[in-house]
């Protein structure tokens, strides 16, 4: 019996491979539409930051990068002038995914891809935001390039993913880490003409606090965040994965900003929540286990 049970893990290898390559090919399709002819960006040791970066290890973990981004995306909305943006000039309730997997794959190219290609795209988006222009309902002017604007952005979605990261991956991450990740963000912030930029956790904190007397929720921003809370799932299989990501990114909320939003604190939910994200991020990190290893956007 011993020796059976020692060579079961060599008689299940075979099969255990094409389950990573049906969970990778899976995720992946989440990031990159095949049918717009995206190609998996490939890392490149030329981009902005490089394999040593902390960006680089952060920003490759797709569970804590998925609720983070939507703990970003329900932060982010509370700013009126951000929400008006998407309101006004997106087709955010028809394309919601699209949305999501344009973000993600910003995120992908500015982190992983080589410096010309990232400079290139963030040229792009700059354009973008000069015709992003519009009124609140209250009358007040926004524009998308308003440098305070783009730093609530910025700051709101840094700080989401590396609490992710923190949550998921690594919770003994030490600061200077986290102080590395918020300086080597600030290269895109800045190019992308936000300011004031966050170049450490302190920094970024003090930035929040300052925004917070700025950001409120009403029906606009309620109708919103219920569409990216109950957008349905790309595929059935993913429906619990969905769920639970989307519960997840509550969680991380600020206690603040989850009562701004009126949304329900996990309560006896909460240590299955956690654990649930977790065991996912365990099986997803699995799944993309290569030789050379690759995060899910990148294909």
């Amino acid at each position: 019996m011993p020796g059976r049970a020692a060579a079961l893990p060599f008689l299940l290898a075979p099969l255990a491979q094409p389950v990573k390559q049906a969970i990778a090919a899976q995720v992946s399709a989440i990031f990159n539409d095949r049918s717009r002819g995206e190609a998996p960006v490939m890392r490149r040791p030329d981009g902005l930051f490089g394999p040593s970066s902390v960006a680089w290890r952060v920003h490759g973990d797709v569970t804590s990068m998925m609720v983070g981004g939507i703990a970003g995306l329900l932060l982010q909305m509370l700013h009126p002038a951000v929400l008006a943006g998407v309101w006004d000039h997106s087709n955010f309730r028809a394309d919601m995914h699209g949305r999501l997997r344009r973000t993600a794959r910003f995120i992908a190219i500015t982190t992983y891809g080589g410096r010309e290609e990232a400079e290139a795209l963030i040229t792009r988006i700059r354009r973008i935001h000069d015709q992003v222009r519009g009124q609140l309902p209250d009358g007040t002017p926004y524009a998308a390039n308003d440098p305070a604007l783009l730093a609530w952005v910025h700051v709101t979605e840094a700080t989401s993913f590396l609490d992710g990261w923190r949550r998921y991956a690594e919770p003994e991450m030490s600061l200077a880490d986290q102080d590395r990740y918020f300086a080597e963000m600030a290269q895109v912030a800045e190019a992308l003409g936000a300011a004031p930029v966050p170049r450490s956790r302190m920094e970024a904190q003090r930035l929040i606090a300052a925004m917070r007397p700025d950001l409120r929720c009403d029906a606009r921003t309620r109708e919103v965040a219920a569409l990216i809370l109950n957008r349905p799932a790309p595929h059935p299989l993913a429906e619990p994965l969905q769920t639970l990501t989307m519960q997840a990114a509550i969680d991380l909320l600020p206690d603040w900003a989850r009562r701004l939003h009126g949304l329900p604190a996990p309560g006896l939910r909460l240590p299955l929540i956690r654990a649930g994200t977790r065991g996912i991020a365990r099986t997803l990190r699995w799944s993309f286990e290569r030789p050379a290893r690759r995060s899910p956007a990148q294909g």
